[in-house]
């Protein structure tokens, strides 16, 4: 494979992930291009699931261009209190249909309308990006670790909506032994997959999310994630690149990898993930390219691991070790009880894993029984760009579709089944 290709195939499983708050229930990472020369603070532009799903996607339908407003425009960026919030979405269209507007009630906006978390977070800055953009899928970001428990009457609704689950009671993390893994290439012949990729985000528990977030702040979680990215040895030691200051001609290199991402999805700008861009943000990326960390994109932290080939064992097991080599180097995750590992998105707890291969089925993908036999093995299928995307070549993103409720290994073994009976499918077709 010449090296154009690999790299277009590369980009297509790693930015293809990370994750946001309209997601609706599968997720891409948001791989956005950045323009030559760091985006300015007000840059607009389309932001869709880094490559996990564009967060767009999980979003809402719609990242347009904002440059260029109207008068009336003009007036729609007012900030708005949360009184005029709250009315906005009382009087959103029929057509709204976003897990904010379901389950924000008006008791329950009684209840949490005065309270505060422990990172001086509010309802507003939770419900802001739902009510300005009233075509969301989900309409709710946390505004801090805090938030899960201050204004959990809604987050816990929207989490047990989102994730069709009963009951909030997510299991402590367990990897598994990865010296024991009973699971190695899932394509020895490399006939059907493409490339594999495994994600988690994670969140410093000493920091609040974008909405309550100060400069300084950015610039401290920066720096204390790069002395740790530093300490990093072996298959995993790279190179940090920070977007301020960044050359153009890193630039053209890291968008043509489709390793960047930009300052482009309405709904991510409208929760304050955009502030103070691009101070603070950067990527990371070892020597071969095949362990990535967004630092301050949608989430504090995003840890990829990828490479060419259906070598899930080699993926998973190289992430766990970044994983527990950052932990030991000093940084602490935030976590709840019942809820696992936090993020800006209540789509994206509990492990937050999203484990994906990029396969080959021209076959299979053209039954009509194809989503119910993914169904069947909790796994998702979704053209290679997103959710809602068409196929290119037959090939899709089959990975899987829970995250919270169940442990890492098991989230793994869940996506290890389910690839290997699509494979097996196809094969008799």
């Amino acid at each position: 494979m010449v090296d154009s290709q690999r790299k277009k195939l590369e980009a297509a499983g790693a930015a293809e992930e990370v994750i946001s708050s309209s997601k609706e229930e599968g997720e891409a990472l948001t791989q956005a291009e950045v323009p030559a020369g760091p985006s300015p603070p007000d840059a607009h532009a389309e932001q869709t699931e880094p490559q996990e799903k564009t967060q767009s996607e999980e979003r809402g339908r719609d990242g347009a261009n904002n440059a260029g407003s109207s008068d009336a425009e003009k007036e729609e960026e007012r900030i708005l209190n949360l009184d005029e919030l709250w009315q906005r979405l009382c009087d959103a269209p029929p057509e709204c249909h976003s897990l904010l507007k379901k389950n924000l009630t008006q008791e329950i906006f009684d209840d949490l309308k005065d309270k505060s978390s422990k990172f001086n977070g509010r309802l507003e800055d939770c419900i802001r990006s739902g009510c300005e953009n009233t075509d969301s899928g989900v309409g709710v970001y946390a505004c801090d670790p805090d938030a899960y428990t201050t204004f959990a009457p809604l987050l816990d609704a929207v989490i047990r909506d989102y994730h069709k689950v009963s009951e909030l009671k997510h299991p402590n993390p367990d990897f598994g032994d990865i010296d024991k893994l009973d699971f190695g290439d899932l394509d020895p012949s490399g006939e059907m997959i493409v490339s594999t990729r495994v994600r988690v985000g994670r969140s410093h528990d000493s920091y609040g999310f974008p909405p309550v977030l100060k400069k300084e702040d950015r610039v401290e979680m920066e720096k204390k994630t790069v002395e740790a990215l530093k300490k990093l040895d072996g298959e995993l030691k790279g190179s940090y690149h920070p977007l301020t200051g960044m050359t153009k001609e890193t630039q053209k290199q890291l968008t043509e990898d489709h390793f960047l991402f930009n300052d482009s999805d309405r709904f991510l700008r409208a929760a304050g993930g955009y502030n103070d861009w691009p101070t603070g943000r950067g990527i990371f990326f070892n020597d071969k390219k095949t362990f990535l960390v967004w630092v301050n994109e949608e989430d504090h932290l995003r840890f990829i691991s990828m490479q060419m080939g259906g070598n899930l064992k080699e993926v998973y097991t190289r992430l766990v070790k970044a994983i527990r080599a950052l932990e030991s180097s000093g940084l602490s995750f935030a976590k709840r009880e019942g809820l696992g590992y936090l993020t800006f998105c209540p789509s994206n707890l509990g492990t937050t894993l999203r484990a994906s291969v990029h396969i080959k089925i021209p076959k299979l993908s053209q039954t009509p029984d194809f989503k119910a036999f993914c169904d069947k093995y909790n796994i998702q299928a979704r053209g290679i760009h997103g959710e809602h995307t068409e196929s290119v070549g037959g090939v899709y993103d089959i990975s899987n579709k829970r995250r919270l409720g169940l442990t890492e290994i098991e989230a793994i073994q869940e996506m290890r089944r389910g690839v290997e009976a699509v494979i097996a499918e196809e094969k008799k077709l």
